[in-house]
């Protein structure tokens, strides 16, 4: 026996990069704030699909995929005899792990490219913005989900039937082998080139596309701690960018001049035509409009109201409501009663926010109009000094 370099540098990077971001973009999952990092795990790990794929053809010896092309009964028979208690060895990818290996990388393909469209639908931003429409996103999220989960399952068995129990069957440290690429084959067995440069270039490429994506990250967590007096930095989100909306200055001149100068979109346009009619009793205040004023403005909301479906929060508005509701307060429309429903009741309180109303408290992008879910914190009373 002699000890050989097998796994080439590019796929031990490929390999740790591609579980880093699986299990980043999972973490990631599920609360809003952390949107921006989930997004950047999926995009990093397209990147890392796509360059695998490429790797599988031109890379190094036992990379290429023709190098553990098995089928799935030659998995399945290499699982009986482990189980039979025989202990096959192979230099590269066993006939089972190179099962895993496929469909690791088919799932992660569709997690991604689902994933990609769910943006592109739910948010209209990404590779995939304008593609799909807002009604597509929770049909586009089941798929992801459900893709994502399977990846979990074949992963999890992977690392606990393949790598940890042939590795105890073997004598092997499957996993350490995959950090130092090294292993103990019979004399003569080819060895691989370590295509350093090439693992050199990837890890550039990976950082680079970090540093890109994040390189507001330090000024967005000082912001945080600006933003609100009392406010607790709660680490470095980047919060997306939401698409630029029709604006008018004489809807924010009018509206402004009292409260927020909410975005039309956040209401239906028969919601704007009842307040528009009633603004000499306009929540208790007369607004003196003149006609030229209030044709002005009742064009510029009815045109820009909730049915044009312009961001994610003007859809789900409109969904929530049927075609009989006029809601006058953004916050009568079930969504936004939904959506608010596990805010306690001690955070409305706080001095940041004191009412309901006060969407700047919480959402950094509510004068843009966008409402963007990555963009929203709650703040936080931070903790007295001693």
């Amino acid at each position: 026996m002699q000890r050989i370099l097998v796994w080439d540098l590019p796929t031990r990077l490929f390999h740790w990069l591609f579980a880093t971001s699986f299990a980043g973009a999972w973490l990631t999952s599920e609360a809003d704030e952390w949107l921006s990092l989930h997004a950047f795990f999926g995009y990093l790990m397209i990147g890392l699909i796509g360059f695998r794929l490429l790797w599988g053809v031109a890379g190094g010896h036992y990379a290429r995929f023709a190098s553990f092309a098995f089928g799935p009964m030659q998995g399945l028979a290499h699982l009986r005899k482990v189980i039979a208690g025989e202990h096959p060895r192979h230099v590269g990818h066993n006939p089972a792990g190179s099962q895993a290996i496929f469909l690791l990388l088919g799932l992660g393909l569709a997690a991604c490219l689902s994933g990609m469209l769910v943006q592109g639908a739910e948010e209209q931003q990404g590779l995939a913005a304008g593609w799909s429409e807002y009604a597509l996103g929770n049909v586009l999220k089941a798929v992801h989900a459900f893709t994502a989960t399977v990846m979990l399952l074949v992963a999890a068995g992977h690392v606990l039937l393949g790598v940890a129990l042939e590795s105890w069957l073997l004598k092997i440290n499957l996993a350490r082998t995959m950090v130092t690429g090294m292993k103990d084959a019979a004399a003569g067995t080819t060895a691989s080139r370590p295509y350093r440069l090439v693992g050199a270039v990837l890890l550039a490429a990976a950082a680079a596309f970090a540093l890109w994506w994040f390189f507001y990250a330090l000024d967005e967590t000082l912001d945080q701690r600006h933003y609100h007096e009392h406010t607790a930095a709660e680490g470095p989100h980047v919060a997306f960018v939401g698409r630029a909306l029709a604006d008018d200055p004489r809807w924010r001149e009018e509206c402004g001049s009292c409260h927020l100068a909410f975005h039309p979109s956040l209401l239906p346009a028969r919601s704007w035509q009842e307040l528009i009619a009633q603004q000499n009793r306009h929540f208790g205040a007369d607004l003196a409009l003149d006609e030229a004023t209030r044709s002005t403005l009742l064009a510029f909301a009815t045109g820009n109201a909730a049915e044009r479906h312009a961001t994610e929060a003007a859809f789900k508005i409109d969904r929530s409501l049927n075609a009989k509701d006029v809601p006058l307060r953004i916050t009568q429309t079930p969504y936004w009663i939904e959506k608010h429903s596990d805010i306690a009741p001690s955070d409305w309180l706080l001095p940041q926010v004191k009412s309901k109303t006060n969407c700047v408290a919480c959402h950094r992008d509510a004068e843009a109009g966008t409402f963007e879910d990555a963009a929203m914190r709650i703040p936080r009373q931070a903790p007295a000094r001693p």
